[in-house]
């Protein structure tokens, strides 16, 4: 079968190859058998013996016509066939006749593109000689393409950079190369691409001159480094100033303070606290200073950690209350019930923006006051903090720049108020920080609120909702004689409690109120006046069985009516006012007040301890020898860390071991760092018993913290030093070493 097939193939070719020869041999081949067929009949008709018979012959005459018909009507079925296949077979060889044309037109604009190309394309057999390569590559090797084909020509390598392969198989790398027009960076693609069947695969280079844009990374990753190392030696040279300006100013507050504890006339009481309060202005700007310095260094840490949130807010409006009253100002807090009792975020750094944005308003007030409010926000764990005043407020067009660094509202605004224009751009970038927003309503005249709204999702150990159990004050009337700030937002909670709170600000309408009904409680705001509120008072004993009366910090030691059964200070907490209407109300005492408290002299605590300090600094070792000396403990001083190294030993030596090493950090032959270090390893090879050693620094860098905790130190304490701060550090020290005398002598 593949023998005949094979031979029908061969004469196809051959007729298509030599058309006339076939139909020579074709015609000859009929004539002949046309001709022999014709021949034979005549000749056998005529012979004697042919026995021709006329019938038979037309019979056979007719029947092959009948033949000659059947196959010329064959034939002519076969010829349409071939017609109609001969016509399919021209339109689709028109079809292949466009497409090849097409093709070739689409490999020309290819090759044109592919040779035009500004990319460097080349490709290789599998023994590394090139196949191809297109103008870019030409011109780059400075030869013509018919001397690089053929060849395993390649550029120099002079650098090479980091390689990767894709999944496909792809080859990514970088390669600083050497051509004729200089240095160049090119990136290589490099895979491998088959072109014909059942030839070898070749491998495709194709690269990119990327040399600008490498050489502009490079600039931008060494301009990096750069600033990275100005900003490491900005952060050291604000630490080591913030440390020289906080030696000097741990001097100046303490001896104020001290200074303040002597016996003084009243002019001299008046400079001293000028000095004083002189110091802490400076220590405020010093702090924002090095706040905007962390900030701008990325060095801002968060911490995530539960705290009370009422809390936190009122000890903000305590902390801000004798600054805002002696502007004769109002400050209150008020915190939503809704909001949980504990949430998880970083307390300080909230502090310190609702710090900045209520002393701000304190500031550019002159009358009524501050309210602080806190409710929940848009989203869930969202909490909005508000910061309203009722101050001079801020024009439109200057309202987005106050939050840019070192900016005011005006100039104006800045020779009459000051400051630096630091707080409100640190407290927005703390905020955003923080993952939260600090928006601003306001106009001249009218006063300003501030929004702070921050995530702070509830703490795990979150049990309820409040902090302490709300009076129910349902179908109960209260009182509320008073006017301002603090005074709605007094009328706020008690509405959210259930009373039925009545706010009046006349102390003659408050007298005409009282007989209308029985009053759960009254409260009166002595700031109405001393006469007034003691007038109501005494109206009010006959119609509320709770009569308080709202005082300041300032005046809680002044006398008052008897005819009050308790008093409240402002800024109220909440739980203070729900304790005191939750209450029974016992009979009335002529004086509610506790007295004045004397300043009293500092009394020394039994058993004191025995405390080596190292301080250079001749100043600040006289403030510490007599802040310590004032709380009773005995004090030895060290100029230097070899000194106080010295000291420690010999006092382990003599058995007398000092109780605690208060070690400053920056000193001369040998600083507080490495002075721990030998400390500690003294004990860990003797066994001794452990000193602990507080660090005495004017660093605040999370870092130089760090190096104090790996050098084995308990703690540090922050110059310019607080004498209530010292004592609290020293009070847990003292006691232990009590409980430790007590022991022994027990054992004894």
């Amino acid at each position: 079968m593949d023998r005949t097939f094979r031979i029908k193939v061969r004469m196809r070719r051959f007729r298509r190859r030599h058309p006339k020869i076939a139909f020579a041999i074709r015609s000859f081949m009929i004539f002949s058998a046309t001709f022999g067929g014709a021949y034979g009949f005549v000749t056998g008709s005529r012979s004697e013996n042919s026995g021709y018979d006329p019938n038979a012959f037309a019979i056979g005459a007719s029947f092959l016509f009948a033949l000659a018909c059947l196959g010329l009507a064959t034939l002519s079925m076969r010829l349409r066939f071939v017609a109609k296949r001969m016509r399919k077979l021209a339109a689709h060889n028109e079809a292949l006749i466009d497409r090849n044309w097409e093709l070739k037109e689409a490999e020309e604009r290819a090759r044109s593109l592919f040779e035009s190309q500004g990319d460097l394309i080349v490709l290789r057999d599998h023994q590394g000689r090139i196949t191809f390569a297109n103008d870019a590559y030409c011109a780059l090797a400075g030869q013509a393409r018919s001397a690089l084909v053929g060849t395993r020509f390649d550029f120099d390598v002079l650098e090479q950079g980091d390689s990767a392969r894709e999944a496909s198989g792809t080859r990514i790398h970088d390669q600083k190369i050497s051509t004729p027009l200089g240095a160049r960076w090119i990136a290589w693609r490099e895979g491998l691409v088959r072109h014909d069947a059942g030839r070898p695969a070749e491998l495709q280079s194709v690269g990119r001159d990327v040399t600008d844009r490498t050489e502009t990374e490079r600039a931008l990753s060494d301009a990096r480094d750069q600033a990275d190392a100005a900003n490491r030696a900005k952060s050291r040279f604000l630490a080591m100033a913030s440390h020289e300006i906080r030696t000097p100013l741990n001097g100046i507050i303490g001896m104020g303070g001290l200074l303040l504890d002597t016996t003084l006339t009243p002019e001299q009481t008046t400079y001293a606290r000028a000095v004083k309060t002189s110091g802490e202005a400076l220590m405020t700007l010093i702090e924002e200073l090095l706040d905007y310095s962390k900030i701008e260094a990325g060095k801002l840490d968060l911490e995530q950690r539960p705290f009370a949130l009422s809390t936190l807010v009122e000890e903000v409006t305590e902390l801000l209350a004798p600054r805002a009253q002696a502007k004769k100002l109002e400050i209150a807090a008020y915190v939503d019930e809704r909001l949980p009792l504990e949430v998880t975020g970083d307390a300080a750094r909230l502090r310190q923006v609702l710090l900045n944005l209520a002393g701000n308003a304190i500031k550019f007030t002159s009358s009524g006051g501050v309210a602080l409010i806190v409710e929940p926000g848009i989203w869930p764990n969202e909490i909005s903090f508000l910061v309203r005043d009722t101050g001079i407020g801020i024009a439109p067009e200057a309202q987005s720049r106050i939050f840019r660094e070192f900016e005011q509202a005006d100039d104006r605004v800045a020779r009459t108020y000051g400051g630096t224009g630091l707080g409100l751009a640190i407290s927005e970038r703390i905020v955003k920080r923080m993952g939260g927003r600090i928006t601003l309503e306001s106009a001249p005249g009218k006063g300003s609120t501030f929004e702070v709204a921050i995530p702070l999702a509830p703490s795990q150990g979150d049990a309820g909702p409040t902090a302490f159990p709300s009076p129910d004050l349902s179908g109960k009337s209260v009182l509320l004689v008073a006017h301002g700030i603090e005074a709605s937002l007094i009328a706020r909670r008690l509405e959210r409690w259930g009373g039925q709170t009545c706010l009046v600000a006349d102390a003659a309408v408050a007298e005409a109120l009282l007989p209308e009904r029985s009053w759960h409680a009254v409260l009166v705001d002595r700031a109405l006046g001393a006469a007034v509120a003691d007038r109501v008072g005494e109206a009010a004993r006959a119609h509320a069985t709770q009569r308080l009366v709202l005082l300041t910090a300032s005046s809680r030691h002044e006398k008052f009516s008897a005819d009050f059964t308790g008093f409240l200070v402002k800024p109220l907490r909440a739980a203070s006012l729900a304790a005191r209407l939750a209450l029974t109300p016992e009979v009335a005492s002529p004086d509610l007040a506790p007295d004045p408290v004397e300043p009293a002299q500092v009394r020394a605590p039994a058993g004191g301890l025995s405390i080596l300090v190292a301080e250079d600094n001749e100043i600040n070792a006289l403030l510490m020898r007599s802040l310590l000396t004032k709380l009773g403990h005995r004090v030895v001083i060290a100029v230097h860390g070899e000194a106080a190294l010295e000291s420690w030993l010999a006092a382990s030596s003599a058995g007398t071991p000092y109780d605690l090493v208060l070690m400053d950090i920056q000193m001369p032959q040998l600083d507080g760092i490495e002075a721990t270090k030998r400390i500690r390893a003294h004990e860990a090879a003797t066994g001794s018993q452990h000193t602990p050693i507080l660090a005495l620094t004017a660093n605040t860098l999370v870092e130089d913290r760090y190096a104090c905790f790996e050098a084995g130190m308990n703690g540090f304490l922050i110059k310019p030093l607080d004498r209530e701060k010292l004592d609290e550090a020293l009070a847990g020290l003292a006691a232990a070493k009590r409980v430790a005398v007590e022991r022994q002598a027990k054992l004894a």
